[in-house]
């Protein structure tokens, strides 16, 4: 097969040539859209699930279908030792331009708004010249969004901005990708001001995306987060759709697989998108001929998996500390012992309890919860329930065994 045409795009964040089984959550962001410019209540969304699932291409698309119905939008990647301020800034400064109000006197209000809002983040003392400001020209406007509060502050934010929406007949979508790490009081902050905007109905609405445990991050900082955002789990694909992000761009070049073909790939990727993609990528390449086979299928798989070794898995294992590889591994023993014994199944995720991990290594638990944190914290892995930890990368349990030494 000729490897110019290869259709498959394996990538962080990349869209692949196929958006396969993600209809119903374009349906429901397309109610939202209309539903909170016509001034009828509604709810921010957040999306959840592991890594590879195609969260962030998700987010993408349903910005894409914001701006297509004329709104306002702008993105931002929450990170741990980032405050919200500054980034934010940034993300609703583009979201007004996109609005194309007609009155510049009143854009310039919100803009010095959202400049005084940004410079709150500058340590005491800096002189005016060298505070940040996201590229905005006029003038910070004070005694607004500006008390060093960032609760207050953006709430007043989001009331100024959502107001010069309204003006339009438009909305404004703010969209934040990797949202679980957003610092604690920035998470308060968050759906502080979301619930201020949804009861004075003003059409601004937040999309996040993150890991399993961002509801439980939510729900810790403000109690009334369970009923404030719209939840949407997004998991791997089932068969048909998984089958279809494979066969779509393949028709588009003239080409095909056969049904055994299929049933390979399903077998090798779990109907995780971004393996999909890679084993797509791999296939394509060695396949010789149209339609693609299993056996076409068994000699490419060893590529795509050591695509995936170095790219996926090995990227984010070699962020690990010594100390934290270790309780990786022994997650990934503890968890493929018990499925031997019969004790849980193995799943994808490889969830473990707490203390099985301090027994397998032999340690008291409180001794290891300084690698334990650092790994929640460097996001490679969870804690759904009280006791329990997971991997947040699907398989990856079965990387630590194959592959990772040292």
């Amino acid at each position: 097969m000729d490897p110019i045409t290869n259709p498959y795009a394996p990538g962080a964040g990349q869209r692949p040539p196929e958006l396969a089984g993600r209809d119903e959550q374009l349906r429901v962001f397309d109610v939202v859209l209309r539903r909170v410019v016509a001034g009828r209540p509604e709810r921010s969304l957040v999306l959840t699930g592991l890594r590879g699932v195609g969260k962030t291409v998700l987010l993408n698309q349903l910005r894409s279908a914001a701006v297509r119905a004329r709104w306002g939008t702008g993105k931002l990647e929450a990170r741990p030792e980032q405050t919200l301020r500054r980034p934010l800034a940034s993300a609703l400064h583009q979201a007004i331009r996109e609005l194309s109000h007609p009155q510049r006197a009143d854009v310039d209000q919100v803009l010095g708004i959202i400049r005084a809002f940004a410079q709150r983040d500058a340590a005491p003392g800096t002189k005016l010249r060298d505070q940040w400001n996201p590229g905005i020209d006029v003038p910070a406007v004070s005694g607004r969004a500006d008390s060093g509060d960032i609760e207050i502050d953006l709430v007043e934010l989001f009331t100024d901005v959502g107001g010069l929406a309204a003006d339009v007949g438009k909305g404004v979508a703010v969209f934040i990708d990797e949202m679980q790490d957003l610092r604690p009081e920035d998470v308060s902050a968050l759906c502080a001001a979301c619930h201020e905007i949804s009861q004075s109905g003003l059409p601004l609405i937040v999309v996040g995306a993150g890991l399993p445990h961002l509801p439980a991050v939510l729900s810790a900082s403000k109690s009334y987060s369970e009923r404030l955002f719209r939840y949407q789990r997004i998991d791997r694909l089932d068969r048909e759709a998984a089958d279809l992000a494979l066969t779509a761009p393949a028709d588009d070049e003239g080409a095909g697989y056969e049904t055994g073909a299929l049933e390979a790939m399903y077998s090798a990727t779990g109907g995780y998108p971004y393996f999909i993609q890679a084993y797509g990528k791999a296939v394509w390449d060695r396949a010789p001929r149209s339609p693609i086979t299993a056996d076409d299928v068994a000699v490419a798989s060893p590529e795509a998996e050591g695509e995936l070794a170095v790219g996926f898995f090995g990227s984010r294992f070699e962020r690990a500390t010594p100390g934290e590889r270790e309780y990786l591994r022994a997650m990934a023993d503890v968890a493929y012992e018990q499925a031997a014994k019969g004790d849980e199944p193995l799943d994808d995720i490889e969830s473990v309890a707490t203390s099985d991990v301090a027994t397998y290594l032999g340690r008291k638990p409180q001794s290891l919860s300084p690698a334990r944190d650092s790994l929640l914290k460097k996001g490679l892995i969870y804690s759904g329930e009280r006791g329990r930890i997971a991997f947040t990368v699907p398989h990856f349990g079965r990387y630590l065994r194959d592959h990772a030494q040292g």
